[in-house]
Protein backbone atom coordinates (compact mmCIF):
# COMPACT_ATOMS: atom_id res chain seq x y z
CA UNK A 1 0.00 0.00 0.00
CA UNK A 2 1.20 3.23 -1.20
CA UNK A 3 1.81 5.92 1.78
CA UNK A 4 2.39 8.81 0.44
CA UNK A 5 -0.12 11.12 -0.35
CA UNK A 6 -2.55 11.07 -3.73
CA UNK A 7 -1.10 11.54 -6.80
CA UNK A 8 2.60 11.12 -5.63
CA UNK A 9 4.91 8.27 -6.13
CA UNK A 10 6.42 6.49 -3.22
CA UNK A 11 9.68 7.14 -4.79
CA UNK A 12 11.78 9.10 -2.70
CA UNK A 13 11.86 12.52 -3.93
CA UNK A 14 13.33 15.97 -2.57
CA UNK A 15 11.12 19.50 -2.24
CA UNK A 16 11.67 19.85 -5.63
CA UNK A 17 10.06 16.65 -6.79
CA UNK A 18 13.54 15.12 -7.77
CA UNK A 19 14.34 11.88 -6.88
CA UNK A 20 16.64 11.26 -3.39
CA UNK A 21 18.78 8.82 -1.87
CA UNK A 22 16.97 8.01 0.96
CA UNK A 23 14.06 5.76 1.28
CA UNK A 24 12.78 7.52 4.42
CA UNK A 25 10.04 10.18 4.14
CA UNK A 26 11.52 13.76 4.74
CA UNK A 27 11.65 15.00 8.30
CA UNK A 28 10.81 18.55 9.07
CA UNK A 29 11.83 20.80 7.15
CA UNK A 30 14.60 23.26 7.47
CA UNK A 31 15.04 26.59 6.05
CA UNK A 32 18.13 27.15 5.27
CA UNK A 33 20.26 30.65 6.55
CA UNK A 34 20.34 33.37 3.61
CA UNK A 35 21.93 35.84 3.65
CA UNK A 36 20.45 39.64 3.28
CA UNK A 37 21.83 39.95 -0.07
CA UNK A 38 21.15 36.59 -1.70
CA UNK A 39 18.18 35.12 -1.19
CA UNK A 40 16.98 31.70 -1.10
CA UNK A 41 15.36 30.28 -4.46
CA UNK A 42 12.25 32.08 -4.82
CA UNK A 43 12.81 34.84 -2.55
CA UNK A 44 13.93 38.37 -2.63
CA UNK A 45 17.31 39.60 -1.34
CA UNK A 46 15.57 40.23 2.11
CA UNK A 47 14.08 37.35 2.64
CA UNK A 48 10.58 37.71 1.18
CA UNK A 49 8.61 34.75 -1.25
CA UNK A 50 8.60 35.91 -4.56
CA UNK A 51 6.11 34.26 -6.88
CA UNK A 52 5.28 30.43 -6.57
CA UNK A 53 7.42 28.45 -8.61
CA UNK A 54 5.45 26.46 -11.32
CA UNK A 55 4.78 23.14 -9.91
CA UNK A 56 7.28 20.36 -10.51
CA UNK A 57 5.76 16.66 -11.19
CA UNK A 58 1.94 15.67 -10.01
CA UNK A 59 0.86 16.65 -7.23
CA UNK A 60 2.72 19.11 -5.87
CA UNK A 61 1.02 21.11 -3.42
CA UNK A 62 0.62 24.49 -4.41
CA UNK A 63 2.71 26.39 -1.65
CA UNK A 64 0.90 29.69 -0.20
CA UNK A 65 0.46 32.63 -1.76
CA UNK A 66 1.99 35.74 0.29
CA UNK A 67 0.03 38.13 -1.30
CA UNK A 68 -3.12 37.85 -0.38
CA UNK A 69 -2.16 39.15 3.44
CA UNK A 70 -1.30 36.00 4.73
CA UNK A 71 2.30 35.54 4.36
CA UNK A 72 5.15 38.00 4.49
CA UNK A 73 4.51 40.14 1.88
CA UNK A 74 5.27 39.59 -1.90
CA UNK A 75 5.86 40.44 -5.45
CA UNK A 76 8.44 40.95 -7.56
CA UNK A 77 11.49 42.73 -6.60
CA UNK A 78 13.33 44.55 -9.40
CA UNK A 79 16.18 45.44 -7.17
CA UNK A 80 15.43 48.91 -7.45
CA UNK A 81 15.05 50.45 -3.86
CA UNK A 82 12.19 52.68 -2.91
CA UNK A 83 13.04 54.03 0.31
CA UNK A 84 10.55 52.06 1.81
CA UNK A 85 11.51 49.88 4.76
CA UNK A 86 8.42 48.57 6.20
CA UNK A 87 6.35 47.94 3.55
CA UNK A 88 4.64 48.72 -0.47
CA UNK A 89 2.91 51.80 -0.90
CA UNK A 90 -0.91 50.74 -0.45
CA UNK A 91 -0.63 47.88 1.24
CA UNK A 92 -2.66 46.80 3.71
CA UNK A 93 -1.51 48.41 7.38
CA UNK A 94 1.90 48.94 5.90
CA UNK A 95 3.91 52.05 7.21
CA UNK A 96 4.16 54.13 3.84
CA UNK A 97 5.15 57.66 3.91
CA UNK A 98 3.00 61.09 4.94
CA UNK A 99 0.25 61.35 2.59
CA UNK A 100 0.58 57.68 0.67
CA UNK A 101 -2.36 55.04 0.46
CA UNK A 102 -2.12 53.07 2.93
CA UNK A 103 0.49 55.04 4.73
CA UNK A 104 0.65 54.92 8.80
CA UNK A 105 1.82 58.38 8.88
CA UNK A 106 0.52 62.06 9.29
CA UNK A 107 -1.61 63.35 6.19
CA UNK A 108 -1.33 66.88 5.42
CA UNK A 109 -1.97 69.07 7.80
CA UNK A 110 -5.46 70.58 7.72
CA UNK A 111 -6.56 74.39 6.73
CA UNK A 112 -7.11 76.16 9.98
CA UNK A 113 -10.58 77.04 10.99
CA UNK A 114 -10.63 80.31 10.82
CA UNK A 115 -14.34 80.97 11.69
CA UNK A 116 -13.61 79.27 15.29
CA UNK A 117 -10.57 80.88 15.60
CA UNK A 118 -11.94 84.42 15.22
CA UNK A 119 -15.00 83.02 17.36
CA UNK A 120 -12.63 82.49 20.65
CA UNK A 121 -10.25 85.61 19.86
CA UNK A 122 -14.01 87.77 19.94
CA UNK A 123 -15.05 86.26 23.36
CA UNK A 124 -11.52 86.45 24.85
CA UNK A 125 -11.40 90.35 23.99
CA UNK A 126 -15.02 90.84 25.26
CA UNK A 127 -14.40 89.02 28.40
CA UNK A 128 -11.23 91.06 28.84
CA UNK A 129 -13.09 94.22 28.38
CA UNK A 130 -15.51 93.12 30.65
CA UNK A 131 -13.64 92.48 33.31
CA UNK A 132 -11.41 95.43 32.89
CA UNK A 133 -14.52 97.52 32.80
CA UNK A 134 -16.12 95.98 36.04
CA UNK A 135 -12.67 96.40 38.11
CA UNK A 136 -12.26 99.97 36.87
CA UNK A 137 -15.91 100.57 38.09
CA UNK A 138 -15.00 99.63 41.56
CA UNK A 139 -12.05 101.32 41.30
CA UNK A 140 -13.27 104.68 40.61
CA UNK A 141 -16.07 104.15 42.82
CA UNK A 142 -13.76 103.56 45.95
CA UNK A 143 -12.00 106.82 45.23
CA UNK A 144 -15.36 108.47 45.80
CA UNK A 145 -15.20 110.92 48.92
CA UNK A 146 -18.57 110.75 50.39
CA UNK A 147 -18.53 113.28 53.15
CA UNK A 148 -21.80 115.29 52.98
CA UNK A 149 -25.15 113.64 54.62
CA UNK A 150 -28.10 115.30 53.21
CA UNK A 151 -30.52 113.57 55.58
CA UNK A 152 -29.03 116.47 58.19
CA UNK A 153 -30.80 118.78 56.03
CA UNK A 154 -34.55 120.02 57.22
CA UNK A 155 -37.69 121.16 56.14
CA UNK A 156 -36.57 120.00 52.75
CA UNK A 157 -38.97 121.18 49.85
CA UNK A 158 -40.82 118.03 47.67
CA UNK A 159 -39.22 116.01 45.16
CA UNK A 160 -40.00 117.61 41.85
CA UNK A 161 -39.03 115.50 38.50
CA UNK A 162 -35.91 114.84 37.15
CA UNK A 163 -32.25 115.17 39.27
CA UNK A 164 -30.79 118.27 40.74
CA UNK A 165 -27.28 118.71 41.61
CA UNK A 166 -25.89 121.05 43.59
CA UNK A 167 -21.62 121.74 42.01
CA UNK A 168 -19.87 123.91 43.71
CA UNK A 169 -15.86 124.87 43.63
CA UNK A 170 -14.39 125.67 46.80
CA UNK A 171 -11.46 127.60 47.71
CA UNK A 172 -10.21 124.76 49.62
CA UNK A 173 -6.23 124.75 49.99
CA UNK A 174 -6.36 121.34 51.43
CA UNK A 175 -3.28 119.57 50.29
CA UNK A 176 -1.58 122.77 48.71
CA UNK A 177 2.19 123.42 50.01
CA UNK A 178 3.00 126.93 50.93
CA UNK A 179 4.46 127.38 47.55
CA UNK A 180 1.70 126.28 45.52
CA UNK A 181 -0.18 128.41 47.32
CA UNK A 182 1.87 131.58 46.62
CA UNK A 183 2.01 129.87 42.76
CA UNK A 184 -1.55 129.45 42.33
CA UNK A 185 -2.43 133.16 44.26
CA UNK A 186 -4.89 131.29 46.92
CA UNK A 187 -3.37 133.13 49.75
CA UNK A 188 -3.49 131.36 52.87
CA UNK A 189 -6.81 131.86 54.39
CA UNK A 190 -8.28 129.24 56.93
CA UNK A 191 -11.19 127.46 56.22
CA UNK A 192 -13.03 127.34 52.94
CA UNK A 193 -15.94 129.67 51.04
CA UNK A 194 -17.14 128.73 47.49
CA UNK A 195 -15.60 130.40 45.04
CA UNK A 196 -18.74 129.21 42.31
CA UNK A 197 -21.51 127.56 42.50
CA UNK A 198 -23.84 126.02 40.18
CA UNK A 199 -27.82 123.67 39.95
CA UNK A 200 -27.58 121.55 37.33
CA UNK A 201 -30.94 120.15 35.98
CA UNK A 202 -30.80 116.73 34.24
CA UNK A 203 -34.19 115.47 32.80
CA UNK A 204 -36.09 114.40 29.74
CA UNK A 205 -37.07 117.78 28.38
CA UNK A 206 -33.32 118.58 28.34
CA UNK A 207 -30.48 119.92 30.86
CA UNK A 208 -30.17 123.16 32.31
CA UNK A 209 -26.86 124.44 33.85
CA UNK A 210 -27.49 127.33 36.28
CA UNK A 211 -25.05 129.61 37.89
CA UNK A 212 -25.64 131.08 41.26
CA UNK A 213 -23.91 133.93 41.77
CA UNK A 214 -21.62 133.75 45.20
CA UNK A 215 -22.81 137.50 46.20
CA UNK A 216 -26.57 136.83 45.66
CA UNK A 217 -28.60 138.09 48.51
CA UNK A 218 -30.39 134.78 50.42
CA UNK A 219 -31.86 134.38 54.13
CA UNK A 220 -30.23 131.91 56.09
CA UNK A 221 -33.49 129.99 57.50
CA UNK A 222 -33.48 127.52 60.79
CA UNK A 223 -31.07 124.85 60.32
CA UNK A 224 -29.22 121.81 62.30
CA UNK A 225 -25.66 122.14 62.72
CA UNK A 226 -23.95 119.70 60.74
CA UNK A 227 -21.11 119.07 63.95
CA UNK A 228 -23.06 119.91 66.30
CA UNK A 229 -26.36 118.66 65.95
CA UNK A 230 -28.16 121.77 67.34
CA UNK A 231 -30.76 123.67 65.95
CA UNK A 232 -30.10 127.28 65.21
CA UNK A 233 -33.11 129.62 64.61
CA UNK A 234 -33.78 131.17 61.29
CA UNK A 235 -33.81 135.66 62.14
CA UNK A 236 -34.60 136.34 58.57
CA UNK A 237 -30.85 137.24 58.35
CA UNK A 238 -29.63 138.11 54.76
CA UNK A 239 -25.82 137.04 54.22
CA UNK A 240 -24.12 136.40 50.37
CA UNK A 241 -24.74 133.19 49.28
CA UNK A 242 -21.51 131.77 49.69
CA UNK A 243 -21.29 133.37 53.43
CA UNK A 244 -23.55 130.41 54.24
CA UNK A 245 -21.20 127.35 53.22
CA UNK A 246 -18.20 129.22 55.36
CA UNK A 247 -20.47 129.78 58.31
CA UNK A 248 -21.49 125.79 58.59
CA UNK A 249 -20.47 123.64 55.19
CA UNK A 250 -22.07 121.98 52.64
CA UNK A 251 -25.27 120.90 54.71
CA UNK A 252 -26.10 124.58 55.53
CA UNK A 253 -25.52 125.50 52.10
CA UNK A 254 -27.77 123.03 50.31
CA UNK A 255 -30.64 124.14 52.95
CA UNK A 256 -30.17 127.67 51.98
CA UNK A 257 -30.18 126.81 48.30
CA UNK A 258 -33.07 124.72 48.87
CA UNK A 259 -35.41 127.35 51.20
CA UNK A 260 -34.81 130.27 48.78
CA UNK A 261 -35.57 128.94 45.65
CA UNK A 262 -37.91 126.22 46.79
CA UNK A 263 -36.11 123.08 44.56
CA UNK A 264 -34.95 120.10 46.12
CA UNK A 265 -30.96 119.15 45.78
CA UNK A 266 -30.68 115.54 45.22
CA UNK A 267 -26.91 115.49 44.84
CA UNK A 268 -23.61 117.88 46.25
CA UNK A 269 -20.61 117.66 44.41
CA UNK A 270 -17.25 119.77 45.46
CA UNK A 271 -14.24 120.31 43.45
CA UNK A 272 -11.43 122.41 45.69
CA UNK A 273 -8.46 124.18 43.69
CA UNK A 274 -5.94 121.69 44.02
CA UNK A 275 -8.36 119.03 42.44
CA UNK A 276 -9.44 121.47 40.02
CA UNK A 277 -6.02 122.19 38.67
CA UNK A 278 -4.66 118.80 38.99
CA UNK A 279 -7.54 117.64 36.69
CA UNK A 280 -6.56 120.14 34.18
CA UNK A 281 -2.80 118.89 33.77
CA UNK A 282 -3.78 115.45 33.40
CA UNK A 283 -5.84 116.05 30.01
CA UNK A 284 -2.54 118.29 29.00
CA UNK A 285 -4.34 121.21 29.18
CA UNK A 286 -7.28 123.19 27.70
CA UNK A 287 -7.94 125.00 25.20
CA UNK A 288 -9.23 128.07 25.94
CA UNK A 289 -10.50 131.42 23.69
CA UNK A 290 -9.28 134.61 25.52
CA UNK A 291 -11.44 137.75 24.68
CA UNK A 292 -10.40 140.90 23.08
CA UNK A 293 -8.40 142.94 25.26
CA UNK A 294 -6.89 140.08 26.84
CA UNK A 295 -7.46 139.19 31.11
CA UNK A 296 -4.75 140.38 33.65
CA UNK A 297 -6.01 140.24 37.62
CA UNK A 298 -3.34 140.21 40.12
CA UNK A 299 -5.76 138.94 42.85
CA UNK A 300 -6.18 135.51 40.85
CA UNK A 301 -2.67 135.58 38.79
CA UNK A 302 -4.48 135.80 35.51
CA UNK A 303 -2.13 137.03 32.70
CA UNK A 304 -3.98 136.61 29.09
CA UNK A 305 -3.20 138.11 25.62
CA UNK A 306 -6.34 137.68 23.83
CA UNK A 307 -6.65 134.48 21.57
CA UNK A 308 -6.76 130.88 21.39
CA UNK A 309 -4.37 129.54 23.87
CA UNK A 310 -4.00 126.03 25.90
CA UNK A 311 -4.37 126.54 29.62
CA UNK A 312 -2.30 124.56 32.02
CA UNK A 313 -3.78 123.64 35.17
CA UNK A 314 -2.45 127.20 37.30
CA UNK A 315 -3.90 129.32 34.74
CA UNK A 316 -6.90 127.47 34.28
CA UNK A 317 -7.33 128.39 37.84
CA UNK A 318 -6.48 131.45 37.84
CA UNK A 319 -8.91 131.78 34.81
CA UNK A 320 -11.97 130.60 36.42
CA UNK A 321 -11.33 132.62 40.05
CA UNK A 322 -10.92 136.22 38.17
CA UNK A 323 -13.55 138.89 38.53
CA UNK A 324 -11.67 142.34 39.19
CA UNK A 325 -10.57 142.64 35.91
CA UNK A 326 -14.31 141.66 34.37
CA UNK A 327 -16.88 144.55 33.98
CA UNK A 328 -19.82 142.54 35.42
CA UNK A 329 -17.81 140.66 37.92
CA UNK A 330 -18.99 138.06 39.93
CA UNK A 331 -21.34 138.20 36.91
CA UNK A 332 -19.08 137.78 33.93
CA UNK A 333 -17.13 135.52 36.46
CA UNK A 334 -19.84 132.52 36.07
CA UNK A 335 -19.97 132.84 32.56
CA UNK A 336 -16.29 132.16 32.18
CA UNK A 337 -16.94 129.19 34.63
CA UNK A 338 -19.60 127.87 32.38
CA UNK A 339 -16.96 128.41 29.24
CA UNK A 340 -14.17 126.78 30.80
CA UNK A 341 -16.57 123.99 31.66
CA UNK A 342 -17.64 123.09 27.90
CA UNK A 343 -13.95 123.26 27.18
CA UNK A 344 -12.41 121.07 29.82
CA UNK A 345 -15.34 118.30 29.18
CA UNK A 346 -15.09 118.37 25.61
CA UNK A 347 -11.31 117.88 25.93
CA UNK A 348 -12.07 114.82 28.58
CA UNK A 349 -14.51 113.00 26.22
CA UNK A 350 -11.81 113.22 22.97
CA UNK A 351 -11.02 109.78 21.93
CA UNK A 352 -7.03 110.84 22.66
CA UNK A 353 -7.86 110.70 26.23
CA UNK A 354 -10.86 107.51 26.93
CA UNK A 355 -8.90 105.71 24.82
CA UNK A 356 -5.71 106.19 26.10
CA UNK A 357 -5.23 104.59 29.62
CA UNK A 358 -1.97 106.74 30.26
CA UNK A 359 -4.34 109.73 30.38
CA UNK A 360 -7.82 108.64 31.28
CA UNK A 361 -6.74 106.78 34.25
CA UNK A 362 -4.89 109.50 35.87
CA UNK A 363 -7.41 112.20 34.49
CA UNK A 364 -10.61 109.74 36.46
CA UNK A 365 -7.78 109.42 39.66
CA UNK A 366 -6.98 112.85 39.77
CA UNK A 367 -10.78 114.06 39.98
CA UNK A 368 -12.30 111.52 41.95
CA UNK A 369 -9.60 111.96 44.58
CA UNK A 370 -10.33 116.13 44.64
CA UNK A 371 -14.19 115.79 44.72
CA UNK A 372 -16.45 115.54 47.94
CA UNK A 373 -19.72 114.23 47.63
CA UNK A 374 -22.90 113.03 49.50
CA UNK A 375 -23.16 109.62 50.79
CA UNK A 376 -25.91 108.73 48.17
CA UNK A 377 -23.75 109.61 44.99
CA UNK A 378 -22.59 106.61 42.74
CA UNK A 379 -20.64 106.73 40.08
CA UNK A 380 -23.68 106.64 37.73
CA UNK A 381 -24.71 109.28 38.87
CA UNK A 382 -21.46 111.53 38.64
CA UNK A 383 -21.33 109.87 34.80
CA UNK A 384 -25.02 110.97 34.36
CA UNK A 385 -23.74 114.72 35.56
CA UNK A 386 -20.69 114.78 33.93
CA UNK A 387 -22.28 113.56 30.36
CA UNK A 388 -25.40 116.06 30.81
CA UNK A 389 -22.54 119.22 31.70
CA UNK A 390 -21.07 118.38 28.51
CA UNK A 391 -24.13 118.30 26.66
CA UNK A 392 -25.39 121.80 28.41
CA UNK A 393 -22.08 123.68 27.56
CA UNK A 394 -21.98 121.93 23.58
CA UNK A 395 -25.66 123.31 22.92
CA UNK A 396 -27.79 120.57 23.62
CA UNK A 397 -29.08 122.18 26.79
CA UNK A 398 -29.79 125.89 28.72
CA UNK A 399 -27.03 127.54 30.48
CA UNK A 400 -27.51 130.72 32.23
CA UNK A 401 -27.06 132.74 35.16
CA UNK A 402 -30.05 133.18 38.33
CA UNK A 403 -32.07 135.96 37.19
CA UNK A 404 -31.14 139.18 38.60
CA UNK A 405 -33.22 142.06 39.27
CA UNK A 406 -31.00 144.33 40.80
CA UNK A 407 -28.69 144.78 44.06
CA UNK A 408 -28.27 146.30 47.47
CA UNK A 409 -25.49 146.62 49.55
CA UNK A 410 -23.05 144.70 47.13
CA UNK A 411 -25.53 141.79 47.08
CA UNK A 412 -26.99 140.85 44.12
CA UNK A 413 -31.05 140.18 44.18
CA UNK A 414 -32.28 137.82 42.47
CA UNK A 415 -35.59 138.13 40.12
CA UNK A 416 -38.64 136.45 42.67
CA UNK A 417 -41.31 136.17 39.65
CA UNK A 418 -38.40 135.13 37.48
CA UNK A 419 -36.90 132.43 40.04
CA UNK A 420 -40.36 131.41 40.83
CA UNK A 421 -41.09 130.64 37.06
CA UNK A 422 -37.64 128.73 36.43
CA UNK A 423 -38.13 126.58 39.58
CA UNK A 424 -41.62 125.37 38.32
CA UNK A 425 -40.94 124.38 34.86
CA UNK A 426 -37.27 122.63 36.55
CA UNK A 427 -39.75 120.65 38.68
CA UNK A 428 -42.29 119.94 36.31
CA UNK A 429 -39.59 119.08 33.84
CA UNK A 430 -40.01 121.13 31.73
CA UNK A 431 -38.78 123.34 29.31
CA UNK A 432 -37.12 126.31 30.66
CA UNK A 433 -38.74 129.36 28.95
CA UNK A 434 -36.61 131.77 31.44
CA UNK A 435 -33.50 133.54 30.80
CA UNK A 436 -30.87 134.51 32.77
CA UNK A 437 -27.96 137.65 33.24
Amino acid sequence: MNDWPEGRSGDNRDQYGRGSASAQPESARVMRQVRRDQGAPGQDPYGRQGPSAPPYGNGVPQQPSYVDGQGHGGGYDSGYNTGQVYGAPGGGGGYGGPGEPGGGGRGPRPAPNWRKRIKWTAIVVITGLIVTTVATYFWADSKLNREVDLSKVIDRPEQGDGTNYLIVGSDSRAGLSSEQKKQLHTGSAAGKRTDSMMILHTGSNGDTLISLPRDSDVEIPTFVGSESGKTYKGTGRHVKLNAAYAEDGPELLVRTVEFNTGLKIDHYVEIGFAGFANIVDAVGGVEIDIPKGGMKDTKSGADFTAGKQTLNGDQALAFVRTRYALAGSDLDRTKNQQKFLNALANQVATPSTILNPFKLYPTMGAGLDSLIVDKDMGLYDLGKMFWAMKGVNGGDGTSMNMPISGSTGGNLLWDKAKVKTLVDELKNDEKVTVSGN
